[in-house]
């Protein structure tokens, strides 16, 4: 019932969104009356945020196209090298690049949003790097056929993706960064590699404000995954994939309830915002209001997740801090951070993170008891939030470059962006 009375309000909303649309480039038009009046542009302006507040949103595109090092501009080359049900990995490398590159698989969030909201961590990495990046499928569009995914199948994607990686040209193995919450199966799947002698564990693991151990540092998000017995989620959040979708019948945590919990943790500044969108268009400021356009864009465009992945999730990191507490399970098999002996491990947080806050990321330099401690490293980004740690200036010129150093310092593949 959830999901039906989600769609017939987001088919009132796209109606109502073209006719703002209409309106608003009616009341703009110099040819007509009211595009000479000030309140003819005000209204105008007004529409025109509603329409884009109101729009449809589906999945993006990366879009990146060329990337510039210094003065050139270098062309670069997305593929998809391997395709599964849930998730199929991209790859994307510039021209000019040496062909002793270190090769990094960024693990992007199944937390609602798609990939893409990594396009800047892609664009700025792939300067110096053979980039591959995880791109999650919506679940709402996965058929039920395709069988169940939860933690356990995230690090058995996460497993497949760096051994393909590996076999791939000279057989290097890769370099990890999870982003967020991909931190904690980017963990458990690092130990269970270094465990197994895996060929292809990663050479270094980076992990950028990832829940490791919520109980530093508590956040809002942390606190709402507290509050409430997981039955509870699993009774009054999960919903079922309706019949116009690929996925029909499949129980899913829907995109628009996590878009509606992070909007509205900070409803004020998403307000403020869209209000000053409304003052660039009524001043003619189209680039000002351009920049508002393209971030909501992407952070409005959103999938669903299996249930059985969200649920355990909440379950597994956010109430029994299995991590932490060393109960943490794969495939029935207890996961040991301490078997962690040839990964160095990287640990970044943003000073001013609202979602993972400061030590829970890291928390996981302490849990690596087998790693030496010459290949640990921990970074705070000061002044940065959440998002500020991988995309935007912060991102490209202060935490970028501590990821580069320390790849190449333990890596093979010298590190080094040719221009």
């Amino acid at each position: 019932m959830l999901y039906h009375i989600h769609e017939l309000q987001r088919a009132w909303l796209n109606s109502a969104s073209a006719w703002a649309s209409i309106g608003a480039g009616m009341l703009s038009n110099p040819r007509l009356p009211m595009g000479y009046l000030g309140m003819g542009s005000m209204m105008a302006s007004a529409l025109e945020v509603f329409a884009h507040a109101a729009a449809p949103y589906g999945k993006p595109a990366f879009g990146i196209e060329f990337v510039e090092i210094g003065s050139k501009a270098f062309p670069v080359e997305e593929s998809t090298v391997l395709g599964k049900p849930f998730g199929d990995l991209k790859r994307f490398r510039r021209e000019g690049l040496p062909g002793n590159a270190p090769k990094l698989l960024i693990v992007a969030p199944m937390s609602g949003h798609y990939a893409t909201l990594l396009r800047g961590t892609v664009a700025r990495m792939v300067e110096s790097c053979e980039v591959y990046i995880t791109d999650w499928a919506d679940a709402k569009m996965v058929p039920v056929e395709a069988g169940h995914f939860d933690l356990d199948d995230y690090i058995d994607y996460l497993i497949e993706f760096l051994d393909h990686i590996g076999s791939q040209g000279n057989g290097e193995r890769a370099h990890m960064m999870a982003v967020c919450q991909p931190s904690v199966p980017a963990l458990a799947t690092t130990a269970i590699m270094n465990r197994d002698s895996h060929p292809a564990a990663p050479q270094t693991l980076t992990m950028m404000g990832g829940p490791i151990d919520t109980r530093e540092s508590p956040t809002t998000v942390n606190d709402l995954a507290m509050e409430r017995p997981i039955e509870w989620f699993r009774h009054t959040v999960i919903a079922t994939v309706p019949m116009q979708y690929s996925g029909a019948g499949r129980k899913v945590y829907p995109g628009f309830l996590q878009l509606a919990s992070f909007m509205s943790m900070n409803l004020g500044s998403h307000m403020m915002s869209h209000y000053e969108m409304f003052k660039h268009l009524n001043i003619g400021d189209e680039g000002g209001a351009q920049a508002t356009k393209d971030f909501y864009d992407e952070y409005r465009s959103v999938c669903d997740m299996t249930a059985e992945f969200y649920l355990q999730t909440v379950e597994e990191v956010f109430q029994k801090h299995s991590i932490p507490n060393g109960t943490f399970e794969h495939r029935g098999k207890r996961v040991d951070l301490g078997d962690i002996d040839r990964t160095a491990i990287l640990a970044i947080e943003g000073e001013r993170d609202d979602i993972s806050g400061l030590g829970q990321t890291k928390a996981a330099l302490h849990l690596a008891t087998g790693l030496t401690e010459n290949r640990k490293r921990y970074y705070m980004a000061e002044g940065a939030g959440h998002y500020g740690i991988f995309n935007g200036s912060k991102w490209r010129t202060k935490v970028a470059p501590v990821v580069e150093d320390f790849i190449a310092k333990h890596g093979k593949a010298k590190l080094k962006a040719v221009a």
